[in-house]
């Protein structure tokens, strides 16, 4: 990358000094697992960025890139996964002695063991000396603040360590000064981090991200609707899946350094862009492989300055990418690649107009667009993205287009039930609505004579059942003699086959209908086949194969077709086969989409690839199959459960609707009754909720406000401090995450609870617990259990109570 780091787990011993010390210490006795640099040196030109480049970076760039970031996470694991001793003899080379007047900045190895490594093998005693000659000071000396540290903070602490490291190395192979000073800045921060165990917080005249509004996502969007809003519904979707692409490749693009581009820059184009790549660098590029630091999408946090200065050059790689990349895609998605010059001369003129509409901060689409194209977008992220898809621009995505890296997407909402802890219903009141149902079907002759959306597949039942219809599984055999009957209902099938699939050659159609290897199950009727299936099963592998499946023209649309499918499923399940494939033409989709089948392939390719026939311009789907389920009653079995479920609905509705007497009590004096004596609530199913009892507190809270305000101020800059409060110490921006105030209606953060206890808000620790409790649901709804965000404010919720409960605030 150009200006970028070349990213180094560890390498040769290098000598530091002062604060890079015992970084270089470390560095040297690690040197036995040295692990490549993801990127070799410097060039000119845009390499590979682990693995999700935008720019040139050949395949084996990024995938070096790509490995390296992941030995980083494998080192961090191994790491974390160490006995507790060496863990703390690893956070004691970076911590500072603690012993009354030593300015030892980390415990130094032993001069015996300076070359054996605290991460593999090596535990020194607690009661070994530095080797500092002005310290000599003991292990357990360093590391005597850390007595009570918890496992998650310990945790923290050495994956900044790891991260630091991994800076000094960097700052060590990049050639370009100007990023150099950057890497000594991050490396200085995160040094300091350490010691002082606190949150890496960059302050200084960079700013705070987002730096310019509208953001070049925003921008994007709206383009989308300036110029495209008038197409059809598919078109506009393509122009989507276009700005989407774009943003992605941008969002993993590597920029080059400002000495590299200052001939080709104005003087003050070359100052903008020198501060903007240095805001790049230290917000979007380093926290890549820096987790300690937080990250932000470039997209979001830049505007129309930065996409002006490297939109050309830019644009010319990403034409070429698609380009190279073009037979990657899949068909239907090959129209974005046709469709992205059209889309970039689109923005390039927008972009170089002064008075465009898209780059004005108040510009913005109707609701309707944007709610349309953010169901498009949760749809997108639903579904599996197909191989060589979209994404395949920029490779892996790191995050859903529109989004910081650091913010994960929102959680779904799951509707609960009312209640969920309804009883079922009791088994005479179930008996009663079957017996209705059956009861109704013999006594309503209008019912019988005229039915009304009668399933076609109980026709077909009815006419197996009378034996106007049967079907048969025949094939052909070498080894044994083949009935009369049997080749007569081939030869019929090969016939059915061939006419109803016209761009089938017969030739192959009859090779395979008489295959030994394949079956057809046989639909017959007046002794002569009118439809089939001809599969061949694979029992080995665990899949059936269909090669061909056919009605005669005069017998279709009447549920032969689905019937036949649930028998061969039934044939399938009896034989312990549990998966159906087939390749689907164009035409052929739709009816194997109502049997069950899906373009989403459930079944590892190896276990079908080389055993099943594959065809042009075909698409491959899958059906998976439930042993306990028989296929040809299913349809019944719903249709009656849902006509009991009727019944009930009718008969509790029934019951509901009865008129009872008003409430006369109140006229006679009386001022509250019991809500249970209430007519015909306890018959509508309500329950009474049982409240469990107030306890009291161990203290009461003082009735000083000065005290009391006091021992807030106190928890509040406890909170602050501690290590998970970073996602909550500020107000969530719109810039920064556009949706979140469209689900949270009453935000809250620390700095909020801070001006607030200021101005004498807090006269009660009741009023001051619902603010801080509002933090932790606030995150909670908005954010997915699996993501760091909402780990934080379990851990931050929990140090909350502890320090309330010190200062006798809290319930027991």
């Amino acid at each position: 990358m150009s200006g970028g780091p070349s990213v180094t787990l560890k390498s040769q011993p290098i000598d530091g000094s002062n604060s890079g010390n015992a970084a270089a210490q470390q560095q040297q006795q690690s040197a036995n697992g040295a692990a490549s640099s993801a990127n070799q040196g410097q060039s000119s030109n845009n390499n590979g960025s682990a693995g999700v480049s935008g720019g040139t970076g050949t395949p084996a760039q990024e995938g070096t890139r790509q490995n390296s970031l992941q030995r980083i996470q494998q080192r961090k694991q191994k790491v974390f996964n160490l006995p507790v001793p060496q863990k703390l003899a690893k956070l004691s080379m970076y911590s500072a002695c603690q012993a009354e007047g030593c300015r030892c900045t980390g415990w130094k190895t032993p001069q015996e063991n300076r070359h054996r490594d605290v991460e593999s093998s090596y535990c020194p005693e607690f009661n070994e000396e530095c080797r500092n000659s002005s310290c000599r000071h003991s292990l357990r000396t360093h590391i005597a603040h850390l007595d009570n540290i918890s496992s998650s903070s310990m945790d923290e602490l050495l994956g900044a360590i790891i991260d630091m490291e991994n800076l000094f190395m960097s700052m060590q192979r990049v050639e370009d000064e100007d990023t150099k000073k950057v890497y000594l800045y991050l490396f200085r921060l995160l040094r300091q981090c350490v010691l002082t165990r606190q949150q890496a917080v960059i302050r200084g005249p960079l700013g705070d991200p987002p730096f310019e509004t509208p953001c070049i996502t925003k921008a994007v969007l709206s383009l989308v609707f300036y110029k495209y809003q008038h197409l059809n519904p598919t078109e506009l979707q393509t122009m989507t899946e276009v700005a989407k692409t774009f943003l992605n490749f941008l969002n993993h693009y590597n920029f080059e350094s400002p000495s590299t581009r200052r001939g080709d820059l104005t003087h003050e184009d070359a100052s903008n862009y020198k501060i903007n790549y240095t805001r790049w660098l230290v917000f979007c590029h380093v926290p890549a492989f820096c987790n300690s630091l937080r990250q932000f999408e470039t997209s979001l946090v830049f505007g129309r300055t930065l996409l002006r200065t490297v939109f050309q050059y830019m644009s010319q790689q990403l034409k070429k990418k698609c380009i190279s990349e073009r037979d990657r895609f899949p068909e239907d998605k090959r129209s974005i690649i046709t469709q992205m010059p059209k889309f970039l001369e689109a923005l390039r003129a927008e972009l170089m107009k002064d008075d465009s509409p898209i780059w004005d901060p108040n510009y913005r689409p109707p609701n309707s667009f944007v709610i349309q194209q953010r169901k498009r977008n949760q749809e997108a992220s639903a579904a599996p993205a197909p191989g060589g898809g979209a994404a395949a621009i920029g490779g892996n995505k790191r995050s859903s287009v529109g989004e910081p890296l650091h913010k994960r997407p929102k959680k779904e909402t799951i509707e609960r039930p009312i209640s969920e802890n309804l009883d079922d219903l009791p088994t005479d009141v179930v008996m009663r609505a079957m017996k209705s149902v059956s009861e109704s079907k013999t006594t309503n002759k209008a019912e019988i004579l005229f039915p009304v959306n009668v399933s076609r597949d109980e026709n077909v039942k009815a006419e197996e059942q009378k034996r106007a219809i049967e079907f048969h599984v025949v094939g052909n055999s070498l080894t044994k003699p083949v009935d009369k009957q049997t080749v007569l209902w081939l030869l019929g099938l090969q016939l059915v086959f061939a006419y109803q699939l016209p761009e089938m050659p017969r030739e192959y159609i009859s090779q395979l209908v008489f295959d030994t290897k394949h079956k057809t199950l046989a639909l017959i009727k007046e002794s002569q086949p009118i439809g089939g299936i001809c599969f061949r099963p694979f029992p080995s592998q665990g899949f059936t194969e269909i090669v061909f499946c056919a009605v005669t023209m005069a017998e279709q649309v009447k549920g032969y077709g689905t019937h036949l499918m649930n028998h061969l499923k039934d044939y399938s399940i009896q034989r312990g086969i549990k998966h159906l494939l087939t390749f689907a033409d164009c035409d052929a989709i739709g009816y194997f989409k109502k049997q069950g089948f899906s373009k989403d392939i459930k079944l590892a390719r190896p276990v079908y690839a080389g055993y099943i026939k594959e065809y042009d311009s075909a698409t491959l789907m899958h059906c998976e199959l439930h042993p306990t389920i028989v296929n040809t009653q299913f349809i019944a079995v719903i249709r009656n459960q849902s006509e009991i479920l009727k019944e009930l609905i009718a008969q509790r509705h029934n019951e509901v609707q009865k008129v009872r007497t008003g409430l006369t009590c109140f006229k006679e004096g009386v001022r509250s009754i019991p809500v249970e004596s209430i007519p015909g609530l306890m018959e509508i199913g309500w329950k009474p909720q049982m409240r469990p009892a107030r306890s009291a507190r161990p203290l009461e809270e003082s009735s000083d406000p000065e005290k009391l305000a006091t021992s807030f101020a106190s928890v509040l800059q406890s909170v602050r401090q501690h290590t998970t409060a970073w996602p909550f110490l500020r107000p969530v921006t719109a810039a920064e995450v556009p949706d979140y105030y469209d689900h949270i209606k009453y935000p809250m953060d620390l700095k909020t609870m801070g001006e607030r206890l200021k101005k004498g808000y807090y006269q009660t620790r009741r009023l001051f617990m619902a603010d801080m409790a509002r933090i932790f649901s606030n995150c909670r709804f908005y954010n997915s259990p699996d993501t760091e965000y909402y780990r934080c404010a379990n851990s931050l919720e929990r140090y909350f109570q502890t320090k309330m409960r010190e200062l006798g605030l809290w319930d027991k």
